[in-house]
């Protein structure tokens, strides 16, 4: 495997991922994202409002919360009812593009 290749269990483009993600979802279709972030005042609220403007319909108190075991990260989840592949690859992109967000998953 040359250092260009990424590693056989993770896709070249994310495209791919939401390609196969596309394969197995029928939508509209509940999916929870998980956002990992440092934790820093406000994170929560501007990742829910974020959330929001790919997503009307979202309701920001059903957000799942936990700090790390140190108390430096939170992890949010994020239950979203979204309407297509095309919602669900923006609001993705937004949340990674995020200063704040370390890994969505």
């Amino acid at each position: 495997m040359s250092q260009d290749s990424p590693p056989a269990n993770r896709p070249a483009d994310i495209g791919e991922a939401f390609d196969r993600i596309e394969q197995l979802l029928e939508f509209p279709a509940d999916f929870p994202l998980k956002v990992m972030g440092q934790r820093v005042d406000g994170f929560a609220q501007s990742i829910a409002a974020l959330v929001t403007e790919h997503i009307p319909g979202f309701d920001p108190g059903a957000i799942e919360l936990r700090t790390s075991s140190r108390g430096t990260y939170l992890s949010l989840t994020l239950p979203l009812r979204v309407e297509s592949r095309a919602q669900l690859e923006g609001v993705y992109r937004a949340l990674a593009g995020h200063p704040w967000v370390r890994i969505v998953l």
